[in-house]
């Protein structure tokens, strides 16, 4: 009985290898073709900003009207957005199948427990896996740009000290307070501008006010994100707009809400 269960066991693992390994090349094809596809359409953008549109003046209607330019540009638009949800869903059924497999198999040679008992299961747990690295990758970003605006804050209060040491000599200069070094030939601008731009604009697009506190701005996006989401949302441009609330939200952290208060107050 056991030499059965080994030989069924060691079977479901070819079988989970071999399924593993078609999944692997299939993904591999599609990644290829969509990257293919982006590099194309990226070219024809290229030749249309540096005098296409020309072109398609001078043949008219004609060319734009017709039934393969207009095949051309739509699929252009829409297959990469497509292929790579495809991608996604192949590497979300590649788990799901192959884990199972494998936890089988596991469990008829060696004994060991399978960690579920059903594909969804195991698809619940890709999905978790999936989130948890996006939040992982997310705070990393957010980690990131708030090292970035750290050093353009610290780099501005420098030049404002070396600005002011020097009483207006050894070369430096002010036009409507953004500081040049016309001696080494830097220019540094206040960032404050450009934060309170952006912190604005953030909270714009997730619709709160400039003044709402890390609850109301979780809340909001939580909102949007479920609005948005591409897997919710069939609309052509909810992925992009699904990305630009995930950076909003990423640029509204604990940090920068302090931040935005401290220049208003100023």
């Amino acid at each position: 009985m056991n030499i059965l269960k080994k030989t069924w066991g060691n079977i479901l693992y070819i079988i989970a290898k071999i399924v593993s390994v078609v999944f692997d090349v299939f993904i591999g094809v599609v990644e290829f073709i969509v990257r293919i596809v982006i590099s194309v359409g990226r070219g024809v953008l290229g030749i249309i900003s540096m005098g296409g549109c020309l072109l398609i003046m001078i043949l008219g209607p004609a060319l734009l009207l017709n039934p393969l330019t207009l095949f051309g540009i739509v699929f252009l638009l829409i297959f990469p957005i497509l292929g790579t949800k495809f991608i996604s869903y192949l590497k979300y059924i590649k788990y799901m199948v192959t884990e199972y497999l494998f936890d089988h198999a596991d469990n008829l040679i060696k004994g060991k427990k399978a960690e579920f008992g059903t594909f969804n299961e195991y698809g619940s747990k890709y999905r978790r896996i999936e989130e948890e690295k996006r939040r992982r990758e997310q705070q990393q970003r957010q980690a990131e740009q708030q090292r970035e605006w750290e050093e353009r804050f610290r780099k501005w209060a420098e030049y404002q000290n070396a600005q002011r040491g020097s009483s207006g000599y050894g070369g430096y200069s002010s036009y409507g307070g953004n500081y040049q070094n016309t001696e080494y030939g830097n220019s540094y601008v206040n960032p404050n501008i450009e934060f309170k731009s952006k912190y604005e604009k953030s909270c714009d697009l997730l619709g709160v006010s400039y003044d709402s506190d890390k609850y109301q701005i979780k809340l909001a996006y939580r909102k949007k994100a479920k609005e948005y989401h591409p897997d919710l949302n069939k609309s052509p441009d909810a992925t992009v707009v699904f990305q630009q609330i995930n950076n909003a939200y990423e640029f509204l952290s604990d940090d920068n809400i302090e931040r935005y208060k401290n220049i208003r107050g100023n």
